[in-house]
């Protein structure tokens, strides 16, 4: 009998075992209500491409909540949260500021400065956790763990909430809140947490693997936590602008999350690097001790770099295309898709030196982080130091 036809009924057994089909079925419920009633809402201001983007959002955010279940009570917060604040607006962007629940709370602006002090006491605790003892040990990593989860669901409310602020401004102003640095840094910030958590979750047998992991992580968010909050006082970049032309497109509903599922892996890629690094070096300090074992360490950086390289190969692909629809060519050389082209490049070589010639230890985790700052240059220092077709997000 064919191998793949042997290994079907025990892998369909293990994921129906994996099922509680009464609270599945609630939330798969919940999701489809929640996208019918979006669709009834907002589907006279959709195109096409917007159609099919919220329909193939469906299976992928029931799949999400069915196979993690964490994401259920996060989604579920995030909408209730949300629709409150649509409630809230009665159609009146000033209300913002009349409303105390709007102002202190449930703005986007509000929303986002929660996420932020939420995160970083997320990471205060996760440390605390790392090197703490006993009670306060326990303590700190079940707040660290709450506080991340409660900092994602911040970040999508404001989300959600500052998409339903950009269509108050005017019929032609709406758009998903992706397109600028103050959006793509909330965007990271949340992305990555999520990522770290779910990793976390991987080794939950080993409490050890979730301190680690969330102290390393985190250092990295809550660096982008301070640039944000920078950001955002001194160039006063909270404010929402309607879009340049070349990004009023529906590619960028695609391109610009799957960028970022890139970024965010290759960041928690090179803290877990980090972590190896430091245990490497210094194995018997206090935080090396409270490290999880090398081997964790190497298995998330490899499938976290795996994960992004996935997603940043897709998102070039959609950034080529949406080139060749908004410039007329698939690629120019631009500053922004060169050092794309070298991220790419990196990751690919560091995935083909593991599969291939087996590379482990110290030299994969140093490569892992120095890819982090070509990372972060194809990030935010083109934005800095370059200029072309890409200078959307100057400083």
């Amino acid at each position: 009998m064919n191998p793949i036809a042997q290994a079907l009924p025990s892998f369909l057994g293990l994921a129906w075992r994996g099922v509680r089909p009464w609270r599945d079925g609630f939330y798969v419920l919940g999701v489809l209500v929640g996208a019918v009633l979006a669709f009834v809402l907002n589907g006279a201001a959709m195109n096409g491409y917007e159609r099919a983007i919220l329909a193939a959002v469906v299976p992928v955010l029931i799949a999400l909540g069915v196979f993690w279940r964490p994401i259920q009570p996060l989604l579920a917060s995030v909408a209730a949260l949300a629709v409150a604040a649509l409630a809230l607006y009665q159609g009146d962007l000033a209300r913002a500021e009349q409303n105390a629940a709007l102002r202190y709370l449930l703005s986007s602006q509000s929303a986002i400065l929660w996420m932020a002090l939420l995160l970083l006491l997320s990471t205060l605790c996760y440390w605390l956790a790392l090197l703490g003892r006993g009670a306060v040990q326990h303590l700190a990593q079940t707040l660290a763990g709450a506080l991340a989860w409660m900092g994602v669901a911040m970040a999508l409310v404001g989300t959600m909430v500052r998409w339903h602020e950009s269509h108050l401004l005017g019929p032609d102003v709406g758009y998903i809140p992706v397109s600028n640095l103050y959006e793509v840094f909330v965007l990271f910030c949340w992305l990555t947490t999520l990522l770290q958590l779910y990793y976390a979750s991987r080794h939950a047998a080993r409490p050890e693997a979730a301190r680690g992991l969330g102290a390393f992580a985190m250092l990295v968010v809550s660096a982008a936590v301070g640039f944000l909050l920078w950001y955002a006082v001194a160039r006063q970049a909270y404010g929402i602008q309607p879009l340049v032309p070349a990004l009023d497109s529906w590619w960028m509903k695609l391109h610009v999350p799957a960028n970022f599922i890139g970024y965010g892996s290759f960041a928690l890629a090179a803290m877990a690097a980090l972590a190896y690094l430091l245990q490497q070096r210094w194995p018997a300090s206090r935080i090396a001790r409270a490290l999880p074992d090398a081997a964790v360490l190497d298995d998330v950086m490899y499938k976290a770099i795996s994960l992004g390289f996935a997603f940043f190969t897709v998102a070039t692909i959609l950034g080529a295309l949406w080139a060749a629809e908004a410039w007329g060519g698939y690629w120019s050389w631009d500053p922004k898709e060169t050092w794309a082209l070298i991220v790419w490049l990196n990751y690919a070589a560091w995935l083909h030196m593991r599969l291939i010639k087996g590379l482990h230890g110290s030299f994969a985790a140093t490569w892992a982080l120095v890819g982090l700052a070509a990372t972060t240059f194809a990030f935010l220092g083109v934005n800095l130091f370059l200029s072309g077709l890409h200078s959307y997000g100057e400083l």
